[in-house]
């Protein structure tokens, strides 16, 4: 790692609009050393179901991790084709046991107004809050489910 000392305040900023997915993976690997010194919980463990066709593709899929009690989804994604099969629904069951048998007391997710509020919310997730105009003319809400 470089010293503080050898990086000048006058280093040119790099600005990206495709960086390298290694870069990012970096970012969340310090953010999540951080958060794990500052709490001292250090359970963190990503969690992922998928559903694939006959060709091994990916045709729904969810992700997220779970960590100090919690649990967060982070994309939900169904293939357009396979929509109306329940998937989301089972893939969430699916996220839902896993997240209890990690220890979780709650599940926590975004999504967007024009997506699938109404989705979450048939799955028993409250509103808890939301940006406006996020993007323009829309809503981003957030949404917790406890786990009892």
């Amino acid at each position: 790692m470089t010293a503080r000392s050898e990086v000048s305040l006058l280093e040119p900023l790099t600005v990206l609009d495709a960086p390298d997915r290694g870069d990012v993976q970096y970012l969340d690997d310090r953010i999540n050393e951080f958060n794990m010194s500052r709490t001292g919980i250090t359970d963190v463990r990503p969690l992922a179901v998928f559903v694939r066709d006959d060709r091994t593709e990916i045709v729904a899929g969810v992700h997220g991790w779970t960590w100090g009690g919690c649990c967060e989804v982070k994309t939900l994604w169904v293939h357009e084709q396979w929509r109306g099969l329940d998937l989301g629904t089972r893939l969430m069951a699916a996220v839902e046991n896993e997240a209890r048998a990690r220890g979780a007391r709650q599940i926590v997710l975004s999504t967007h107004s024009f997506q699938a509020p109404d989705f979450y919310r048939r799955l028993g997730f409250e509103p808890i809050g939301h940006f406006e105009d996020y993007p323009v003319g829309y809503q981003s809400i957030y949404l917790r489910k406890p786990l009892l």
